[in-house]
């Protein structure tokens, strides 16, 4: 349902269709889109401060009047389904299924995002319009804003914008689950190219040692080409192109793609790092090295442009994260000390990890 509306966000509001309603935001020279997400239903608009008036108009007939008339309707849905029946026969997207069914069982994160062709079928005009007024509220709201525009002004467009909102919004609640880890998932596939996921436990953004592991994955495969993991499988042995690991919000993920044949040698040696790091820690020279590039880089890759800052600004507010953040990131990751990372490794390093693997047999046919 969340998907389907966003993707109906611009097909026509208020008394525009939707034809009418893109025409308008061409002239406006504005962009505007809504993305439904695991946890969220995310926005951005992107405006001219000339054509402020005409933008801002535009997003409150959005917001607040949608029209969900039958044709784009069937049009987008259409498009989501037609993705649909097409990840039916490809070997990643039904390995990414197999993989959710198993590590979150059946619980509402195991289901696909976009839906599935049943689903699809049977929402209605009033669906999407009930679900509208549930979801769209303003005690679940966060805003972000960034570019040239006074604060008083703004003040002044919000309250046009989301004031005649409802007051609170009517949420389905979604229990908290913990992966299932501990196993091995296979897609059987005759491909050149074997796909390897790992999944070990993660931590949550509000844990005492969440920099502590912030800098750990950052040594063992998020610094790209200078991490533990690019070493030893790219450099050393020219196994994969590419090999990375990335904290999400409930576990540490490493992924890689290598040729079928070395498969099996790829994951041994991912696992071999991986129980190095558990067991031993990184070392000084790996730490100070992790925070000169995790305080060196953050404006690069956070704060490069206004969509990129507005990001930001928009994942504190979510996380709960104070105003001050940006300034105290650098102490809190200068303060981090060796023993506390090598006990972040110990701690979520020692499970046994979920294991995805996308291909021929491990080890191949022979055996």
């Amino acid at each position: 349902m969340a998907n389907l509306m966003a993707g109906l966000f611009i097909e026509g509001a208020g008394n525009y269709d939707s034809d009418a309603f893109q025409m308008k935001l061409d002239d406006a020279g504005a962009e505007m889109g809504l993305e439904a997400q695991r946890h969220y239903i995310c926005g951005s608009v992107c405006m001219l401060p000339r054509q402020q008036d005409a933008a801002f108009g535009l997003l409150r007939l959005a917001l607040n009047a949608p029209r969900f008339d039958q044709g784009p309707i069937d049009r987008v849905r259409a498009e989501i389904v037609s993705d649909i029946v097409g990840s039916e026969r490809d070997p990643d997207a039904i390995a990414q299924r197999k993989w959710l069914r198993a590590i979150y069982g059946t619980h509402p994160f195991s289901r696909p995002g976009e839906g599935t062709k049943e689903s699809l079928a049977g929402i209605t005009p009033s669906d999407l319009l009930a679900f509208h007024k549930a979801i769209f509220a303003r005690d679940g709201l966060h805003i972000a804003v960034v570019g040239d525009i006074d604060a008083n002004t703004l003040r002044e467009r919000l309250d046009q914008l989301f004031g005649d909102l409802p007051e609170q919004q009517t949420l389905a609640p979604v229990a908290d689950v913990v992966p299932k880890l501990g196993q091995l998932v296979e897609e059987n596939c005759d491909l050149p190219q074997t796909s390897l996921r790992l999944a070990w436990p993660g931590v949550k953004r509000s844990a005492p040692d969440h920099f502590a592991t912030v800098l750990m994955n950052d040594i063992l495969g998020g610094s790209g080409m200078t991490s533990r993991l690019f070493e030893e499988v790219r450099e050393k042995r020219g196994l994969a192109y590419h090999v990375s690991s990335e904290l999400t919000l409930d576990k540490l993920l490493v992924t890689t793609e290598t040729r079928s044949d070395c498969a099996a040698q790829t994951l041994s040696i991912v696992r071999d790092v991986v129980k190095q790091m558990a067991q031993q820690g990184p070392t000084g020279a790996e730490l100070k090295a992790a925070k000169k590039h995790l305080i060196g880089t953050y404006a690069i890759d956070r704060l490069g442009s206004t969509s990129s800052i507005a990001d930001r600004l928009l994942d504190l507010q979510i996380h709960k994260a104070d105003v001050d953040y940006n300034q105290r990131r650098a102490r809190s990751i200068g303060r981090v000390t060796l023993k506390q990372v090598k006990a972040a490794a110990k701690k979520l390093l020692s499970a046994e990890p979920a294991i995805l693997v996308v291909g021929p047999p491990l080890g191949g046919k022979d055996e």
